[in-house]
């Protein structure tokens, strides 16, 4: 009996060793999500600077592929119902 006692107080209960386990692999899921958070919006926003969405200019060309010469309103036109598909989060960079 004093045998199990002397062993019980230099081993650490694998009690705490599961649950510092288990801290420490949430701790480490959170931090790899961020990261990869941070990197993944990094990316998106890169891409969207070297390949803007759909502007005036390229319905223009479009258009002119159709073999039509469009007019203002019919490029208001396009642009609003491109906005209204995205949504209320959609911008419109050409603001006048």
């Amino acid at each position: 009996m004093s045998r199990y006692i002397d062993c019980k107080s230099k081993v650490v209960s694998n009690m705490s060793v599961f649950w510092s386990s288990l801290l420490w692999f949430l701790a480490g899921g959170i931090v790899g999500a961020a990261i990869s958070f941070y990197f993944t919006k990094r990316s998106f926003e890169k891409q969207l600077r070297d390949n803007p969405p759909i502007n005036e200019k390229m319905i223009r060309a479009m258009y002119m592929q159709m073999g039509r010469k469009p007019t203002e309103a019919q490029i208001n036109q396009v642009m609003r119902a491109m906005n209204a598909a995205a949504g209320p989060s959609g911008k419109s960079k050409s603001k006048k």
